[in-house]
């Protein structure tokens, strides 16, 4: 009898114990907070985002960040309705849907900071050369997959079609659609004969045998806040630490994706696990070279205005812009 009471205040004990030691464990998780983040589409441009998830660099910063792919503009309408915490996309995109709104989207750190977009041709076909009469001459009378209207790759298009004296509305034609992917298949198809796009876009349709090496890239534009991370006014007014903790974690993958390159390849291969190992290496080739990241979260104003100015060279917008308004720095400076 004794035994047995012994033996039931041991289980007793026991059980007391990690009762215990799980209350004392559990009181020390931090609880992390929830952040969405919008982008158009998956893109490999968007590495050192896809790095700071994958390596924990949010967590540390007690975020739990979610990625949401929202096509046809919808990254830019779901931050304004509030359906997300942030995005990452184009400043012009972003002051598009800020007229009117009283709650402004801000861009807090650059992330992409090339125009990352190139215009290819169906295979076997190719300008003569790189001059502006060598390409309008190439270009005109083409039907052009020229993604979303209002959208960074249309803009630019549009933009470079406008420099070469091409008139838009009567020496091409453009197709439209709201998914950048879709220039793909238009291409395939045969309704487009050529195409803008980025990567994993570029290599996909070489791999199909669509198009070769892109005739024209627009990375040549120099530094310019392509895809940025942007949150309400109302965020930063009211959780600055908040911001500063998920720039904080972005800014470490920018260096990241710079500083060890392997890790970067494990990462771009487990977020598109379908790319061939070729696909993968000329990604990586070309994002390195083009020197598509920002080396710092710095959105200068000499940048903004490039992007700005094709923004309004399209007839799309044409009211003054502010980059004080558009743009908020001080979470990137008060991380150096």
């Amino acid at each position: 009898m004794l035994r047995t009471l012994k033996s039931k205040a041991t289980i007793v004990c026991i059980i007391a114990c990690g009762v215990l030691l799980a209350s004392c464990s559990g009181s020390n998780e931090v609880e992390l907070e929830k952040v969405s983040i919008a982008e158009p589409a998956h893109l490999t441009g968007y590495l050192p985002l896809y790095i700071a998830i994958q390596e924990g660099y949010f967590e540390e910063e007690g975020l739990d960040v979610e990625m949401v792919t929202a096509a046809g503009g919808a990254h830019v309408t779901s931050l304004v309705s509030g359906e997300v915490w942030g995005n990452i996309a184009g400043p012009d995109s972003n002051e598009l849907a800020n007229d009117g709104n009283s709650d402004p989207i801000v861009a807090v750190a650059n992330v992409v900071n090339r125009a990352n977009v190139y215009l290819m041709a169906e295979k076997g076909t190719q300008p003569d050369g790189d001059s502006d009469e060598e390409l309008a001459d190439f270009i005109k009378g083409k039907n052009i997959a020229a993604s979303r209207y209002g959208g960074s790759p249309n803009l630019l298009t549009r933009s470079l079609l406008i420099d070469l004296g091409i008139d838009l509305e009567n020496d091409v034609t453009l197709e439209e659609p709201a998914d950048v992917t879709a220039v793909i298949a238009l291409v395939e198809q045969g309704k487009s004969q050529m195409a803008n796009g980025a990567e994993p876009t570029i290599a996909e349709g070489m791999n199909k045998g669509i198009w070769e090496e892109p005739f024209f890239g627009f990375p040549s534009l120099g530094d310019y806040p392509y895809s940025v991370i942007s949150v309400k006014q109302s965020t930063i007014d009211e959780d600055p630490e908040q911001v500063q903790g998920f720039v904080r974690a972005i800014l470490r993958g920018l260096e990241t994706v710079y500083e060890d390159p392997e890790l970067a390849e494990e990462v771009l291969r487990k977020e598109f696990p379908t790319l061939s190992d070729e696909q993968v290496e000329a990604t990586q080739d070309r994002a390195y070279k083009d020197e598509h990241w920002s080396k710092d979260g710095i959105i200068t104003e000499e940048a903004l205005a490039k992007t700005m100015d094709v923004l309004k060279k399209t007839g799309i917008y044409d009211q003054p812009y502010s980059y004080e308004k558009m743009v908020d720095m001080q979470f990137v400076e008060n991380n150096e």
